[in-house]
């Protein structure tokens, strides 16, 4: 498990952009990731921009990043190695202009 988090910070460290999620940008594959991406493109983040770690290809990440950010559902957004949250919150972000913040 410590190689598993070292890895995972390591991600985040050096990512500016990163979402944790099921599938990728181009084809998510739970609705719950699309909407993290729809969202960062309504945001104005080009997908080329955003570093993404696809779980279902990776158990070990897909249990270890719920530890690394003590958060129990994907997918999850980190911004400049800050553990931003899940769509949900992204979206209430995103509504607020918080994200759009963020992301400047």
């Amino acid at each position: 498990m410590i190689d598993i988090q070292q890895r995972i910070d390591d991600l985040v460290k050096h990512n500016d952009i990163l979402l944790f999620m099921k599938g990728s940008a181009s084809f998510p594959q739970c609705g719950f990731s699309g909407r993290a991406v729809q969202i960062l493109k309504a945001c104005g983040v080009d997908s080329k921009a955003i570093k993404t770690v696809n779980v279902l290809e990776d158990d070990a990440i897909r249990t270890g990043i719920k530890t690394y950010s003590n958060w129990p559902t994907l997918p999850q957004l980190y911004l400049k190695g800050k553990f931003i949250g899940g769509s949900d919150i992204m979206a209430q972000m995103f509504e607020n202009g918080e994200l759009q913040q963020a992301l400047a």
